[in-house]
Parts: structure tokens; sequence; C-alpha cells
């Protein structure tokens, strides 16, 4: 493994983003401008035509896959079995299957066993929950011995460090990134600057600067991006049918609450000091924030809590159920973030006191974010709600005895309301008699590898798929903006053209992460 505390940009070309641009350039002129019986003659590997980023139409697309945790094995599953797909290398700090968290104790472990074929498969570590770089390395290689043999791919590499990943493999395509939100950002732009397609779940950044970041950069240098919750937006297609037709009048505001946080959001931090678990490298697993002692209450599924590692349920979740509504209804930039929030408090000396919280995420919270009007669409409220708290029941759910769910999205407007559930899916004018001889096509269901490979298409064309980073501006945005009012704990005005907070200066502090040595992006 490289030595972390070196500067690994000393290994970068030059110019690398010229590279990049140089090399995406020869792979759009090579596949856009033969024709397809050309294509048919013309077999060119993609050494001859060099440069990572380059996929050859002969050629296998490989790809490093990025964070191994449960989530990261779940989701590397479906993909081992599509034929122009090759992994070629797994990534993360953690080595051993210990001390990982799931939502069940058996279940990841039986999906990994159907898809070997192999009933007996263990994890290794504690053989409680399986995860890390040794499990999914072994995932890979047992499944390509055992289901694509006549291949005979050469056994797929393990790395501790991106950026050692990065130096060595230099025929690679595509990442997919699946670790902490606090690394999402960083590890994106290392790749883009190297001419590497990448596939990433959300957020993009839990900073809104590093955000943006990431967003310019994909544009400037043209690679393929995807981040991974389009795959599962619903549609605003008969909302906004309604709502153009005037069924609810002008639209005021739209409501979206999740039953999130299902995982525990300390209100104090850690003061024992627990051994760092025999394979995790935690030094790396920090990344770019300050260094502090390892705690298992920082990591695996419970790191979403914490605003240094972690963009809190609307990160989680809103990039599912909102990412459409800002698309359909053109969200850019808020100019007031509006935040209510639970608090906790405790007893000390005999007196009783609020727990000043600037590192967790409160247990339940309500964000409001105003945003103008824009040509024919009025100003419109956005309201974010989680940890069980919902709007009012509206009036008209009265007529039908009925609450809201659990989990749910509202459109309100001057002359009546939508509602629908948390994706926008099964929308209905309410009370239920204004559904009467109204009929909603039903939409087809997605297949669970479907964005992915609309993801590997684009890649293979040099276009973007549906979901790339460059249309994520809006809910980026928001996410981030919803982390600052929280943590600010006041209302807010913001200055989009500036990315500024104008009435709470030291709210902008927020915005951005001070990065340790030899994390910075500019270098990484």
């Amino acid at each position: 493994m490289m030595n972390k505390k070196s500067n690994p940009s000393g290994n970068l070309a030059p110019n690398p983003e010229e590279t990049s641009r140089e090399n995406l350039l020869n792979r759009r002129k090579f596949i856009g401008g033969i024709t397809s019986a050309a294509l048919a003659l013309t077999i060119v590997p993609r050494h001859v035509l060099g440069g990572n980023g380059f996929v050859a139409p002969s050629d296998k697309i490989t790809l490093a896959y990025i964070g191994t945790g449960t989530q990261g094995l779940r989701e590397l599953l479906p993909l081992l079995s599509i034929p122009e797909l090759q992994i070629i290398a797994v990534c993360d700090p953690n080595k051993d299957a210990t001390g990982y968290l799931d939502w069940g104790k058996t279940g990841l472990r039986d999906e990994i066993r159907s898809i070997l074929k192999n009933p007996d498969w263990k994890s290794g570590g504690d053989n409680t929950i399986p995860g890390g770089r040794d499990n999914s390395k072994e995932i890979v290689d047992s499944y390509y011995s055992k289901f694509r043999a006549d291949q005979k791919f050469r056994s797929c590499a393990a790395y501790a460090d991106f950026r050692e990943l990065f130096e060595k493999e230099k025929d690679l395509n595509a990442v997919k990134i699946m670790t902490p939100d606090h690394l999402h950002g960083l590890i994106a732009m290392a790749a883009m600057k190297r001419g590497i397609h990448v596939s990433m779940h959300k957020p993009l950044s839990n900073r809104l600067t590093e955000g943006k970041q990431v967003i310019e950069m994909a544009k400037k240098l043209k690679v393929t991006t995807h981040l991974i919750p389009w795959d599962s937006n619903g549609s605003m297609e008969q909302v906004m049918s309604w709502i153009n037709e005037g069924a609810i009048g002008k639209l005021k505001e739209v409501h979206n609450w999740s039953n999130r946080p299902v995982w525990p959001q300390y209100p104090t931090l850690p003061v024992d000091t627990p051994a760092i678990p025999k394979g995790l490298d935690w030094d790396l697993w920090l990344g770019p924030e300050a260094e502090r002692p390892y705690h298992p209450n920082y990591t695996n599924m419970v790191f979403r809590g914490w605003y240094d590692f972690g963009g809190g349920s609307m990160a989680d979740m809103g990039h599912y159920s909102l990412w459409t509504v800002f698309k359909a209804l053109d969200l850019e930039a808020p100019t007031i973030v509006e935040p209510n929030l639970s608090h906790v408090c405790g007893i000390r000396d005999s007196t009783a006191f609020q727990v000043r919280n600037d590192f967790s995420f409160p247990m339940a919270s309500s964000v409001r974010f105003k945003y103008p009007a824009k040509g024919s669409r009025p100003a419109v409220d956005l309201i974010w709600y989680d940890g069980g708290m919902r709007p009012a029941v509206p009036e008209e759910m009265y007529e039908d005895n009925k609450e809201l769910p659990a989990e749910g999205m509202m459109f309100t407007g001057d002359k009546g309301k939508i509602l629908a559930g948390f994706n926008v899916d099964n929308p209905q004018l309410i009370p239920e008699k204004r559904m009467a001889g109204r009929t909603i096509q039903e939409l087809p269901k997605k297949d669970r590898t479907l964005g992915f490979r609309q993801f590997l298409d684009a890649l293979k064309s040099g276009n973007q798929c549906p979901g790339s980073f460059r249309e994520a501006v809006g809910i980026t945005e928001a996410v981030n903006l919803y982390a600052v009012a929280l943590r600010a704990g006041r209302m807010l005005k913001y200055d989009a053209a500036n990315r500024k907070i104008t009435n709470v200066p030291e709210a902008n502090k927020y915005l951005s992460r001070e990065y340790r040595k030899d994390w910075d992006p500019e270098t990484i």
C-alpha cells in the first residue's frame, strides 16, 4: 500500500485534465466517426488507441468498485453477470468483515450465497455481517471463475487507498463509488481528472462547495457520470398534468416527509476510545476530515448522522424523492432556508441545560426552502420533514376519515391538493371524490440494473445518461443547505450567484470543509 502520509499527486501527469480531454476526444472520434459496417470490420485494441477513459468496441468495460461495506456488496452482486463489464479492482480501507451493521443478520449473506451458488459461503472476520475488501475480492473472483471462466479474467486486485488504485490500474474505464458521503466528491474528482467515468451513490458531496466543484468538473471534462438515485426517482408526469390544467390552482407548496433516520443520531460525542479493529485503516477512513480517535459510532451504517461524514436524512432519501420534482418544476437555488429542529437536554451540576450540538443531525427536523418564481412557474416553497415529523393533516382528508402516511409527498395549490407516495407514486387528488372518472396509467417497474446499464451505454457512446452529475445542481444545493441551516439553527438568506449566506456570516464556514494535508481536491 502506498504511504498514506505522502502526497499522491506527485504521481500524476503534469496536466491530467488536458490528458483526459484528449483521451475522451479520441474515444468520441473513434466511436462516433465510423459507420456500423466499418465497426464490424475495425477491431482496434484499446492499448493501440491509448489512454484511460477510452472504451474500444472490442473490449470489456473495466470497473473499479470503491466502497465495499454492506450496501456496497449488495449493489456489487447484480453487476457480476453484466456481459460487457469486468470488475478489475475493489477498494476499501477496511480489509476484514468485522464490525459491520445491516438491516438483518443473514439477508446479505444469503444474497451472496445465492449469487455464488454456494450455500456454505461465509464472510470470515467475525462471521456476522459481510463487508470489506477481502469479501468483495473473493466474491468477484469466485463468480468469474465459476460462471465466466471462459473469459480468463485475471484475479481482481484489492486496495485500501483509492489513490494507489488510480496510480496502479492504468487500464481502467470506470468506477462505482459506494463510500461514506464525505469521500464521494474527492474520489469522483480524482477519477474524472484521469478521464475515468463515474457512477456514484448519493450525495455528490456533503459540502456544497465541493458538490459544486464535482458538477463543474463533470461539465468541463465531459466524462460520463451517473448519480445512482436517479434510477429510483418516480414520474412527475401525472402531477404536472394536473398542475398545468389548473386542477389545484396555483402551486404554492411541495411537502415531502420521510421516516428517516432509521439509524442512531447521537446527541453527544463519543468519550470512550475502543481499539481500532484489525484490518481497518482509520486514517484512510477519515480521509479529508479532521483526526479524531476511532469509534464504531462514526462508521458503517451510522455515519449518515454526523455532519462530518454524512448528509443526514435529506441527502439519504431526498435524492430518491425530490430530484424528479426539482427537474419538473425547474427549482434551482432557494433564497431562504428556514430550519426547525429537535434538541436534547441534560442535567449538570443540578442545572438543566440544552446540548449545543454542532456535530450530529437532530433526531427530527423540518426545513423550508423558498424558491423564487421562474418563467410561468410561481414562487414555490419546498418543505422537507424527517424523524417522524409530517405536515398537518389537510382538511380534505378529514372528509375521507384518513391521516397522512408515515412517508409521502403533497403538492398544495390555492384551490386543491395532490397527495402521493414518497417517490411521487400513486398520485391522487384529494378528497377521494375528486378522482371520480379519472384513471392513472400504471408505470412499468424498473429493472434493478437498468440505470447502471444506461451508464454503460452512455459511456460507450460518449453521451450522458439521464442521471448525470450535471443534472443534479438543484438537489445538491438543497441537501447541503439543509445541513447548513440545521447546524446554524437559524433562518438563512442565500445568495446563489455568489454562493454565500448573507444574513448569518458565520454559517458560511459550513459550506465547505478544511482539508487535511494530502486530501485537497486540487492535488489529489
